[in-house]
């Protein structure tokens, strides 16, 4: 019976425990990247939920690893949990797709087509005619969600292939266009909701 107990005790120790701490950090980490994220684009209501999550399970990372400071076999998976933890953040922020951005595309070739090519796909277009290093150019800004950044990247390169752009990320914009949807983080409490609010 001692031995099985003793055994038991091992495999927590040196299986289960470094997993549960590795796993920890990943979560806390990426948390953490999608809420730095967030802040950066002014979702403020929801950094601040996930910061509170992401504190919790840091706390329970990190308490293990000082109940066990001269196990260096914590420190690995510690680590090892934190630099994963940064890439699954970067994987979901690429799929959750937040923001918006402006395309800005500069091309010397005729640019009539290329923003055909998006105003058909409800993109609101600006182009100007401009002067370059070389010579004339044209010179045309959209602005869109960034879900929609390949479906912009494709038009330009199926009338502009040579087309020089750019695109940059937007904090906030004036108004919602078509191409550029309110998204649903910055849609407003239900109406039923806020009267209840103004009622307390």
């Amino acid at each position: 019976m001692f031995e099985l107990n003793t055994n038991n005790i091992d495999i927590f120790a040196w299986v289960i425990l470094p997993i549960l701490i590795f796993l920890a950090r990943v979560c806390d980490v990426s948390i953490g990247t999608i809420r730095i994220i967030f802040v950066s684009k002014g979702i403020k209501y929801l950094a601040t939920f996930l910061g509170f999550f992401e504190i919790l399970i840091w706390l329970m990372a990190i308490s293990q690893i000082m109940q066990n400071l001269t196990n260096v076999y914590y420190y690995l998976f510690y680590a090892g949990g934190f630099s994963t933890g940064i890439f699954v953040g970067i994987l979901i922020d690429e799929k959750l797709s937040i923001g918006t951005v402006s395309v800005r595309i500069i091309t010397r070739t005729d640019a009539s087509k290329l923003i055909e090519g998006l105003k058909n796909k409800k993109y609101g277009v600006t182009s100007v005619d401009a002067e370059g290093p070389k010579g004339k150019v044209k010179l045309i800004f959209t602005v869109v969600n960034r879900q929609n950044i390949q479906n912009v990247i494709k038009i330009v390169k199926k009338y502009n292939p040579k087309a020089f752009y750019s695109i940059e990320d937007i904090r906030q914009v004036s108004e919602y266009l078509p191409s550029y949807e309110k998204p649903w983080y910055k849609i407003g409490l239900p109406k039923s909701f806020r009267n209840i609010r103004k009622a307390k």
